[in-house]
């Protein structure tokens, strides 16, 4: 018997949802256009409510609509969803999730609290956003906790942002520079820009660093490392400037509140999904310039802090599964110092970090990520490191993933430090013990020889053992985190007065000198020291096998006036001011004329150790260097770049000048002059082509704290 097709508009009609709010599906998570709508799905284990609340303004108190979900219809597994038709970009919306408040069991619900989507790739930022509403109450907290987590805390939290918005990317791709070929260029988004001397139109935002790219190009940089622009509340922070009387702020904004929302507050456009597009513009920008985009990440902990913390986003969802808890399950296990410590390999945390990291590769276009102490991703749920970690082993061989740049904070505040044992894969680290030798070295201290040669090769001795090479290393000397370049050869002490801790916080060791003056001076003979120091330095990481990193500023001596924490200081003390380009243009043009030196000389950045046909190592007398002597503070060292040319390289970090016996040059050729930091510009450092010949004297003294390169140009073939 033949049935009649039945037309597909009726059968559709009968068989189809045509609800204005619907079902929905438990896939993607966050938010997802289709059919003339949005759907939006949620994790909860434990929840036992969820409402999705859609709201006109971000300070509004009352939803302009509430969409109670049914956990027999609107849940899936763990997954809590619906569709709601009509739905657009620009749209606000937020959630409220019940469960059980049982501290002692780690489950923390209130139903009071507005929740930000963990997947809300952008937030409708307040003006002055206070936690105080939002803080919860805990069996251990004073009564007036428990008053205070019973008000509806909507008026005073911001709201997520629908931003499913084409961009066009034009023909944008990936860069993929080859670590060899990296140079990168720390720095902050705001404090970039934010001062009235970076005469940018857009000063402290996206559009203000894009302003100042023909800078970077210039300066010779292939990558900016952007301090975090996940979004976070620069409010956080309690008390005041016991200086000036001003209110501290977060600054660097290592507290975020979700993973996947740039900072509202650095766009010049608007804070309404206008922030997502215009760091897309920023990304483009930056790639037109032939510079990638590394985001410093935070996945350790968030800014809900401890037991008597505010709950923002992940406590009011799912408190026990996010976070590592103590044995009493109310209190947090601290691996970062900072209240909790994310519980990174749980599968639904392992898996929403991995969605967050793929979101900025893919829809935003970063190039690599810089994971802040990146040991804790390696504990599990009761903090004990764990061989083979799951999530860094994710990273590393993720599809998408494993063509960026990973780079660690290889330690944790709790003790771990695996600097040259961060997995073996994929992971360059953040050479913790570049840096503090290569302080100590050029100030002087006893039996440096050996450790600072190492550390010049590519620190063998620190990445071998585990068969990673030069290119796993990223060598800085100064970074956000303690005193600037001018800094450290400024100051021999900490002056943290102005973060209201009386200079209680901040790291006390820093392998630091001021030469005479603390801080700022007009004697002429300290400051010609801190000048050479300076260029040691500058000199020391850009022909150091590995990936060299500056701190933005650096370049031209920008000073935080000895404070080494300046996570507080959103004002003059950490913007960048660019008149002291102007004041320090020679050690702008040598640390520009020194990355240009590195990319002359590749052989400065090969991704393998050295070997002995490579490299040969003298005293001053063109005998072995007494590595094993505390007191021997010079020596000199052959590198041939090819069978015609070469590099002499020849380091004096004592108080007095030496003289260096000049070895044949290879190949009859002969030695030219390429850099001398006791000179004073523009006899200092020299373009490569301009370098003038060495006379025929048997010996160059190399003035006191001094670094002196000679080169060989002949041509290659």
């Amino acid at each position: 018997m033949n049935t009649l097709e039945r037309p597909l508009h009726d059968y559709a009609a009968a068989v189809c949802e045509h609800t204005a709010v619907r079902r929905g599906v438990p896939l993607p998570l966050g938010t997802h256009e289709s059919a003339g709508g949005v759907n939006f799905a949620l994790v909860s284990h434990y929840a036992t409510r969820v409402r999705l609340e859609l709201f006109d303004q971000s300070q509004d108190a009352a939803p302009a609509r509430v969409i109670d979900l049914d956990p027999a219809y609107n849940r899936t597994g763990d997954v809590w969803h619906v569709w709601v038709e009509g739905i657009r970009h620009g749209q606000l919306y937020a959630y409220r999730v019940d469960g059980p408040y049982q501290p002692s069991e780690g489950h923390r619900f209130n139903f009071n609290k507005l929740l930000l989507d963990p997947f809300a790739t952008a937030i409708a930022p307040l003006p002055d956003w206070d936690f105080a509403p939002a803080l919860g109450y805990d069996l251990s907290a004073p009564e007036r906790d428990l008053v205070c987590s019973k008000v509806d805390d909507a008026g005073a939290m911001p709201k997520c942002v629908i931003t499913h918005e084409h961009f066009h990317w034009h023909d944008d791709q990936p860069l993929r520079h080859l670590w060899s070929k990296t140079v990168i260029y720390e720095t902050h988004v705001r404090g970039f820009t934010v001062h009235p001397s970076s005469g940018v139109e857009h000063p402290g935002t996206y559009r203000g660093l894009m302003e100042k790219i023909p800078y970077l190009k210039e300066l010779g940089v292939t990558a900016v490392e952007l301090m975090p622009v996940h979004e976070f509340n620069e409010h956080q922070v309690p008390g005041t400037n016991p200086q000036t009387g001003k209110p501290l702020r977060n600054y660097w904004g290592y507290d975020p509140v979700t993973f996947f929302a740039p900072k509202a507050s650095y766009s010049s456009a608007g804070g309404v999904g206008q922030q997502t597009l215009e760091f897309k513009e920023m990304v483009r920008a930056l790639h037109q310039a032939g510079i990638e985009v590394i985001l410093d990440v935070v996945f350790n902990h968030t800014a809900e802090g401890n037991e008597l913390g505010p709950t923002l986003c992940f406590r009011g969802i799912d408190n026990a599964i996010f976070y590592m808890l103590d044995s009493d399950k109310r209190h947090y296990k601290n691996y970062a110092g900072t209240g909790n410590t994310i519980n990174a390999n749980h599968p639904v945390v392992r898996d929403h970090i991995l969605s967050a990291l793929r979101y900025w590769v893919l829809e935003m276009h970063v190039d690599g990520f810089r994971f802040d102490l990146a040991a804790i991703l390696g504990r599990d749920s009761a903090g004990n490191l764990l061989s083979n970690p799951p999530l860094i082993e994710r990273i590393a061989d993720d599809p998408i993933l494993s063509g960026t740049k990973l780079i660690a904070e290889a330690w944790d505040a709790a003790g771990a430090y695996e600097v040259g044992s961060f997995f073996q894969r994929g992971w360059a680290e953040w050479n913790g013990r570049y840096r503090d030798d290569v302080r100590r070295f050029w100030r002087g201290d006893d039996g440096m020889l050996g450790s600072f040669a190492s550390r010049i090769c590519g620190s063998a001795d620190i990445y071998a053992k585990t068969n990673k090479c030069p290119e796993c290393n990223i060598n800085f000397v100064t970074c956000h985190d303690g005193f600037t370049l001018n800094d450290l050869v400024s100051y021999r002490n900490k002056h943290n007065e102005a973060n209201g801790e009386s200079s209680r916080d901040g790291i006390n060791d820093n392998l630091s000198e001021n030469y005479g003056v603390e801080g700022e001076t007009e004697n002429a003979e300290i400051e010609s020291i801190r000048k050479r120091q300076i260029k040691n330095f500058l000199l020391t990481q850009l022909i150091s096998r590995g990936v060299p990193m500056l701190l933005g500023g650096d370049e031209f001596r920008r000073t935080q006036g000895g404070n080494n924490n300046a996570y507080c200081q959103d004002n003059e003390t950490s913007w960048i001011d660019w008149r002291y380009l102007e004041q320090h243009q020679e050690i702008h043009r040598f640390t520009r004329q020194m990355i240009a030196f590195r990319r002359e000389h590749p052989v400065l950045s090969k991704e393998q150790f050295y070997t002995d046909a490579e490299i040969s190592w003298f005293n001053p007398q063109l005998g072995l260097p007494m590595w094993a002597d505390p007191k021997e503070r010079q020596f000199a060292c052959l590198i041939r770049e090819d069978e015609h040319n070469a590099l002499y390289l020849m380091f004096n970090a004592s108080s007095e000048s030496v003289d260096f016996s000049v070895p044949p040059a290879p190949d009859g050729a002969h030695w030219r002059i390429a850099v001398d930091t006791c000179k004073a510009a523009p006899q200092d450092s020299f373009a490569a082509g301009e370098e003038p010949l060495l006379d025929h004297a048997q010996t160059y003294s190399a003035g006191p704290r001094s670094s002196i390169i000679f080169v060989t140009r002949r041509t290659r073939t």
